[in-house]
């Protein structure tokens, strides 16, 4: 992180999405240990379930669990490295003028990039865990008070910061630019929520005691259920001022916000439905769960169509990405690419395998599965092409702080 590069000269708050990206990437390497090890017992693998997997299992599967183990460690230690680092540029970034200039304009929702990163690095931190600390899963019922704890914490913030923003904007007219709402980047406050949600709805699905489980349905609906709102609401109204003014270009990309926010939505659907099940006989079937998943595919592949060619019409990889432009926008493209892998893996095995549709580990199996580790390995590699454009030496920040 040199001091000469784009993010330390020209920073601002979206470079909370370079932790929240490469938490998501942790996310995806996970998925090889949640649905090629066994974990009899549990709803997620823990150290003693990879373990035993990798001690008896046959060489393909051994590999798989080297891959998913290190690639959620070097994710891992990236997002809290990437946090860390933020944290600190945030609290001295609070001191300037352009933080107050930040705070009385649109891109105030942008400080949302805060809670969203802490959310997901807490998400991380309980991976991290689970792959690597022996016992952990025998003192688990007593973290989970605590992660929800945290999680609240986390979604008070959420609750401040957005507070502030509507509380400016509304309280009278003329606060707010329509001219620069033309894209989905007011959708920010609506997945830091779904992020918090997402956290609480965990003990729903793993947790054992009845009182937890409760618990964990009631936060994380109360969460999830304000962050649709939120993102309708956002969603429709940009959507109107694109019409008139057309797409924002250097905020373009947060046009595919919406294929996270609904990964992360269908994710606490699935946790929901898991303790409905376990605690509360809540029956659902394996064909439910395939027809619910592959419509959330549907829209998040319609939608990645749309935000794709908009980019492709507007040059914006050119520019931004690959170009003589920076943007910490530019983060933005790396959790559309994540959220489909992990929402890819979930239908194949939560919904097609489930249903008997198709055999796991069979050909049309991998086939399907190539297609999630497609969208990983491409986001593997512009994180670290975007890391090494904004964090290394020799280049400075050339575009202005988006409005959005």
């Amino acid at each position: 992180m040199s001091p000469r590069s784009a993010a330390n000269t020209g920073y601002a708050p979206l470079y909370f999405l370079s932790s929240v990206g490469a938490g998501g990437l942790a996310v995806t390497f996970f998925m090889y240990l949640m649905f090629w090890v066994k974990h009899p017992g549990q709803s997620v693998p823990v150290f003693e379930d990879i373990a035993a997997a990798f001690g008896s299992g046959s060489l393909p599967l051994q590999i798989a669990i080297v891959l998913g183990m290190a690639g959620v460690a070097v994710f891992g230690v990236l997002n809290l490295r990437y946090l860390a680092w933020n944290l600190g540029k945030f609290n001295a970034f609070r001191k300037t003028d352009a933080y107050e200039t930040l705070r009385n304009s649109n891109g105030e929702t942008t400080l949302l990039a805060l809670p969203l990163a802490l959310a997901m690095s807490i998400n991380v931190g309980f991976l991290l865990g689970l792959v690597f600390v022996p016992g952990l899963w025998g003192i688990v019922e007593y973290l989970f008070p605590a992660a929800m704890a945290a999680f609240v914490l986390v979604g008070i913030l959420a609750f401040a910061y957005i507070g502030d923003f509507l509380g400016r904007v509304l309280s009278k007219g003329g606060l707010f630019d329509v001219t620069l709402h033309n894209s989905f980047a007011q959708l920010l406050p609506a997945f830091a929520l779904a992020m918090v949600a997402v956290g609480l709805s965990a003990p729903a699905a793993m947790s054992s005691v009845p009182a937890t489980v409760g618990t964990a349905l009631v936060l994380s609906t109360v969460f999830g259920t304000l962050a649709v709102l939120y993102a309708l609401v956002a969603g429709i109204t940009a959507f109107n001022s694109m019409l008139h003014y057309g797409t924002a270009r250097e905020a373009a990309p947060t046009l595919l916000i919406l294929i996270p926010l609904l990964t992360v939505l269908g994710i606490i659907v699935l946790r929901q439905d898991h303790g409905l099940h376990t605690t509360f006989e809540v029956h659902g079937t394996a064909a439910e769960t395939m027809s619910f998943l592959a419509k959330v595919l549907a829209v998040q592949f319609g939608i990645l169509g749309l935000g794709l060619a908009v980019l492709r019409k507007q040059g914006y990889l050119g520019s931004f990405v690959f170009g003589d432009k920076t943007s910490p926008g530019a983060y933005t493209l790396v959790c559309p690419g994540v959220a489909l892998s992990v929402m890819l893996h979930f239908f194949i095995n939560k919904g097609l395998v489930a249903t008997g549709l198709i055999v796991k580990f069979g050909v049309a199996y991998w086939a399907f599965t190539s297609v999630a580790l497609a969208f990983q390995i491409a986001m593997i590699a512009l994180v670290f092409y975007l890391n090494a454009r904004h964090f290394g030496a020799g280049r400075t920040a050339a575009a202005a702080v988006p409005a959005e």
